[in-house]
């Protein structure tokens, strides 16, 4: 597929400097794309590299110097560049239907244009919305429903009654619903609570490989639409997770914890259970969040403490070998004038 950068700027939504008809056919990095490519600037660290790239055309934020060659000027090359990777990249595969080796139970209700590949399991009482498309592997316990164009990927496993809404993207090995950590002291062992609600997956979500979601002990627990989670995210039973969130790879959420709109969550962030975080919170990594945190603060370390008072600690952590030895010269030099003190007085 080829479009000319005219075409492009118009998809985008940015404006061309140059020969609006350049045909791009692929994209690369600034070091490696050559004729007939598109490469980008984000970073205005690298702004050298565009007078030296062999790309035909260059993607730049608004006041950018494309050093003579032809570009796309836009407000946000990042993201820009982000959807012509969808633009060039994205190749609908045709439907297979349901595969020889997939086992289906009685009752399944399957929408249009859906894959089921060898070695997925369905059970009884299970909805799929069209364009579904099941890798193998893939196990669904009775009563899941799955919204339009999910895509669950190879050993997915969703636990009964769980329900994924539309455009939601699961990759490998996740389990959605698994019993919650729940637990009740009986005498000198533990008395399993039941865990009887369920996951909801809204709208718009993407699950990395190998992240657990528990079920609610009673009620839901929720992911709100837009939210994308990493790799190896844990996320506790009856949490209710805002929407676009971003829960990077690690990260433990306990459970019944609350995170507002747009909170973000860096690499083995813990979550204390039953606290909120606000809408627009940040959390840096390895932080551990034992409280309540109000909207639009940045809290790191542990406990997570403001972020620029974090900041300012680890500063003074870098010099503690030097206040130990200011401090030992200080007590000996005190001791000393003591001595000399108690002699004068005698």
């Amino acid at each position: 597929m080829k479009k000319s950068l005219a075409e492009i700027a118009h998809y985008l939504g940015g404006r061309v400097s140059g020969d609006g008809e350049t045909l791009i056919g692929g994209l690369a990095t600034l070091d490696d794309a050559g004729e007939g490519e598109l490469t980008f600037l984000a970073n205005p660290r690298y702004a050298g590299k565009v007078a030296t790239t062999r790309a035909s055309a260059v993607l730049l934020a608004e006041g950018g110097d494309p050093h003579g060659k032809n570009a796309i000027f836009h407000a946000n090359p990042y993201l820009a560049f982000a959807k012509l990777l969808t633009l060039f990249s994205a190749v609908p595969a045709a439907p297979l239907g349901v595969m020889p080796g997939a086992l289906l139970a009685e009752g399944v209700k399957i929408g249009a244009d859906v894959t089921v590949h060898p070695g997925v399991s369905i059970a009884s009482g299970v909805v799929l919305g069209d364009r579904v498309t099941l890798h193998p592997g893939v196990v669904l316990y009775p009563g899941v429903t799955l919204g339009d164009d999910v895509t669950l990927h190879a050993n997915v496993s969703v636990r009964e009654r769980c329900r994924i809404g539309n455009r939601v993207t699961v990759h490998n090995g996740t389990v959605i619903g698994c019993d919650g950590f729940g637990y009740a002291p009986d005498g000198t062992g533990w008395y399993k609570i039941p865990q009887i609600g369920i996951v909801v997956i809204e709208d718009d979500v993407e699950i990395g490989a190998n992240s657990v979601i528990d079920r609610a002990a009673l009620e839901v627990t929720r992911i709100g639409r837009g939210t994308k989670i990493d790799n190896m995210v844990q996320i506790g039973h009856n949490c209710l997770i805002g929407e676009d969130c971003m829960i990077v790879s690690q990260a433990g959420v306990a459970g019944s914890a609350q995170l507002g709109n747009h909170v973000i969550l860096g690499g083995q962030v813990g979550i204390a259970g039953h606290i909120k975080l606000g809408d627009n919170v940040m959390v840096g990594g390895k932080s551990g969040v034992t409280g309540n945190v109000a909207a639009n603060q940045v809290v790191s370390g542990i406990p997570a403490i403001p972020h620029r008072e974090w900041l300012k600690a680890s500063g003074v952590t870098a010099r503690l070998p030097e206040f130990k030895k200011t401090l030992s010269a200080l007590e000996k030099r005190v001791a000393e004038l003591e001595n000399e003190l108690a002699r004068t007085a005698i």
